[in-house]
């Protein structure tokens, strides 16, 4: 069984002040959870992050991280680096990553791999435009996504190591959630790419739901079949709401 994961990410967020008050919240409830559930907070607060949530099950992650393991790269952070502050997780290839910094399908595969060499589980983010998605391109995309990033683990027999997270980019941050059954048919046909690599991996992968997930729809997004988790963007910044999205998840596993 795939157990849930819940991730909160907190883009370019936050300061020392909130930090605090919404980890110490969060924090308090943690041990009562029956999910996983991780924080990926900007790089200058992983120190403070570290320390506050070491006493606490949740994980930590990072936004991004360079394809390169070091070098003369001024304002990169390499994967040894994250390691170094006890970082699990790493986002990689979000969408804002990909359309503002013109990150490729074959950047993100580096990258992926990178992480994993390090003993870092990637969260490999994939999803389609609204303009692809009205032209009928997404499943084109999606396979295009997912296909490099698995041929790239496949080779070095990583797949495992994979999480995927559908990010339909006409959703995030515009209010708009995809309904539950079009969410799950994303999903499905992501495990559908992976089967093509590993039957093993496609059943093991989690993949996680990741276009404005909110307490009031994670319950029905979260009891789909084939998704695994919630990366929560705007919600996760206001404690209730993220208890309230991990409840849901522990619910929901605790009748599995």
């Amino acid at each position: 069984m795939r157990r849930k994961l819940v991730v909160g990410n907190w883009k370019m967020n936050g300061s020392r002040q909130t930090v605090l008050e919404l980890l110490g919240t969060i924090g308090a409830r943690s041990k009562a959870a029956g999910c996983e559930v991780a924080i990926c907070p900007p790089f200058v607060y992983l120190d403070l992050c570290n320390l506050v949530l070491s006493a606490t099950d949740i994980a930590l992650g990072a936004q991004d991280m360079s394809e390169h393991a070091s070098g003369a790269r001024t304002g990169e952070v390499s994967a040894t680096m994250l390691t170094d502050f006890r970082c699990r997780y790493v986002l990689l290839g979000h969408s804002e990553r990909r359309t503002s910094h013109g990150e490729s399908d074959e950047t993100v595969a580096r990258k992926t791999l990178q992480a994993i060499e390090a003993g870092l589980s990637p969260i490999v983010c994939v999803g389609e435009t609204w303009e692809e998605r009205q032209a009928g391109r997404t499943y084109d995309v999606l396979a295009r996504q997912i296909h490099v990033v698995a041929d790239a683990l496949n080779s070095s027999g990583q797949l495992m190591s994979l999480t995927v997270a559908y990010e339909p980019v006409w959703a995030i941050g515009s209010g708009v959630t995809a309904t539950a059954s079009v969410a799950q048919d994303a999903h499905a046909f992501i495990r559908q790419c992976l089967a093509r690599h590993s039957a093993t991996a496609s059943q093991r992968v989690r993949i996680l739901y990741g276009g404005s997930m909110k307490p009031d729809n994670a319950a029905e997004l979260l009891a789909m079949p084939d998704i695994d988790g919630g990366l929560i963007g705007g919600a996760s910044l206001n404690a209730s709401q993220f208890l309230s999205i991990i409840d849901a998840a522990v619910r929901l596993e605790a009748v599995q």
